[in-house]
């Protein structure tokens, strides 16, 4: 054949492929997701394959083997005991409670690792929202907001280095970002939840902290989150939503989930500046593990390919469940 121009030429071997490649991976490209809880053993997540509720003590551990293997940031998810529970989440804020305490624990056992937090009320509620409930059944958003705002001091406060604000109310950026700097952590970062959709790949999370919505006889509780989280069909909103986070302070953007919404990922990295990060949430992460369970894929392989296919997409940063493994995979080469 007469080809002037044979793409082949540059797969020919695995040193041509690497001089091309596009994208890389990288272990300082992950953000590891954590969950601990208060009790004396480490508690196997059934829906989650692999992961774990860590005690203060073995997430130290934990942390320092992702430290070891070249993972630079963790973000902390909390179990919180029903006892401590209330309509209004305020345990989020206690400065004793238990995600203060892990962060305090981290910073002084490995205090070169960033340590991202959750921002929400969905953990310490009864009602397993991000939000305060009304008794109509209203997710209250500017109430809900001077929660969230004391919640991110106290995570400041205990020495957090992100702020990762998941609920999902409007607004919420740049009230945390006024309160933070008028307490003097200017320093602390947001990483907002900018494009989160109400997507069914949440479940095996909510299974690990016990945080789904739940149906009270008092008053009446939304059966999902979609009057705050965003529809799944919408792709526009997600740059409305950046842009309002952009103004309002937040330092980097994310999208959740990940592996269904590549495309809000690549539209993000096209209209905005600041670092993009994506969630590859507990569903994509249980799906995998299910899978490899039974032979059907093989593990390594399908990961490090959906992890690549978000930094194809136009991610920074990648939350995945799978951090360690994939850093581990990445070393060996």
């Amino acid at each position: 054949m007469d080809l002037t121009y044979r793409p082949r030429r540059l797969r020919r071997s695995q040193a041509l492929r690497s001089m091309v490649r596009e994208h890389t991976l990288n272990a300082t490209d992950f953000i590891y997701p954590l969950f601990v809880h208060e009790g004396g053993e480490v508690e196997g997540i059934s829906a989650m394959p692999g992961a774990n509720r860590w005690t203060l003590d073995t997430l130290v551990n934990e942390v320092e083997r992702a430290w070891g293997l070249g993972i630079r940031c963790i973000v902390l998810f909390p179990k919180v005991a029903e006892s401590l529970k209330s309509e209004d989440g305020a345990e989020c804020f206690n400065e004793k409670g238990l995600i203060p305490r892990a962060i305090r624990r981290l910073k002084e056992e490995i205090p070169e690792m960033t340590v991202m937090t959750d921002v929400a009320l969905d953990p310490y509620s009864c009602d397993g929202h991000d939000g305060i409930v009304s008794p109509d059944g209203i997710v209250l958003n500017d109430e809900t907001i001077e929660y969230l705002c004391r919640q991110a001091v106290v995570q400041a406060q205990a020495g957090a280095d992100l702020i990762g604000p998941s609920d999902m109310m409007d607004g919420r950026v740049g009230a945390i970002r006024e309160s933070l700097d008028e307490e003097g952590f200017e320093h602390v970062g947001i990483i907002s939840y900018t494009a989160k959709y109400s997507s069914a790949y949440y479940g095996p999370f909510r299974e690990a902290l016990d945080s789904a919505p739940r149906a009270a006889s008092e008053k009446l509780i939304p059966k999902d989150k979609s009057t705050y989280q965003m529809d799944p069909a919408n792709a526009r909103e997600a740059i409305t939503e950046a842009q309002l986070d952009e103004q309002e302070g937040a330092d980097i953007l994310m999208v959740k989930p990940g592996l269904a919404y590549l495309d809000i990922i690549h539209r993000l990295r096209q209209e905005s500046e600041l670092p993009i990060a994506a969630y590859n949430v507990s569903g994509e992460f249980s799906m995998v593990k299910a899978a490899a369970e039974r032979g059907w894929i093989d593990e390594r392989s399908v990961v490090l390919e959906t992890l690549l296919s978000f930094r194809r997409a136009g991610a920074d940063l990648i939350l995945t469940y799978h951090a360690c493994d994939a850093a581990e995979w990445l070393r060996q080469g």
